[in-house]
């Protein structure tokens, strides 16, 4: 015969339920609430300084993934159109052998973008991070930030919550009939709970001195 869970039990199951579907609610409302109508293409967007392109892994010989080549095309659109001057790419620099801001670099390069207008954040380990280090350390104040629509809300939330409110997404888009773009819509809703966490307890990522690159860049452009 089974046993009935107790009545006070059930009161704190339920009440656990509640509170996780409130949390995972409400911290989606904040993001999305905070990215209305500031999701656009590259072919649509307005102009602004930076374009800020996040990291988005490596394939085995180093070269960016099919989502972050996406990206870094799409960053090398808004350039070429100049809708941006500067672009700053932002990830992951854990081994001597992968460098995420290294192989966007080069791509970029590849592409036909100057060196002088692509500045390098080696310490951007997730979205928070690059848009923390991209206003407290490059200085950055206007910029499109750049990825694929599933997480997009999320990043121009963050870019905004750390004090750099002129920011637009610009997203670029790969089939979404794949296990990854399945695996990323669903690593959002834990990663919107994260977001409020780490606006809530004013988190510090790794910072370090003041980085000149991107608006000694930019005052070349305004010369």
């Amino acid at each position: 015969m089974r046993r009935r869970v107790s009545h006070p039990l059930r009161v704190i199951l339920v009440g656990m339920v509640v509170l996780a579907c409130l949390v995972l609610t409400g911290s989606w409302a904040l993001v999305h609430g905070a990215a209305r109508d500031r999701v656009f293409t590259a072919h649509s967007a307005p102009n602004r300084d930076v374009a800020l392109v996040l990291g988005a892994g490596l394939n085995a010989d180093g070269s960016p993934s099919l989502y972050l080549a996406g990206r870094l095309r799409a960053a090398y659109d808004l350039y070429v159109s100049q809708k941006v001057k500067v672009i700053l790419v932002s990830g992951d620099n854990r081994t001597v052998t992968y460098s995420e801001p290294g192989a966007m670099r080069s791509y970029l390069r590849l592409l036909g973008v100057p060196d002088r207008d692509v500045v390098a954040d080696y310490a951007g380990l997730d979205t928070y991070d690059s848009c923390y280090r991209a206003r407290n350390i490059f200085g950055v104040n206007s910029v499109t930030v750049v990825g694929q629509s599933y997480h997009l809300d999320r990043a121009v939330a963050t870019c905004r919550s750390i004090g750099i409110d002129d920011t637009i997404g610009v997203s670029d888009e790969q089939s979404h009939d794949t296990s990854t773009w399945r695996t990323g819509e669903m690593r959002e809703i834990p990663a919107n709970v994260k977001f409020v966490w780490d606006r809530v307890t004013h988190r510090k990522p790794v910072l370090g001195q003041r980085e000149t690159s991107v608006t000694d860049a930019l005052a070349e452009h305004d010369r």
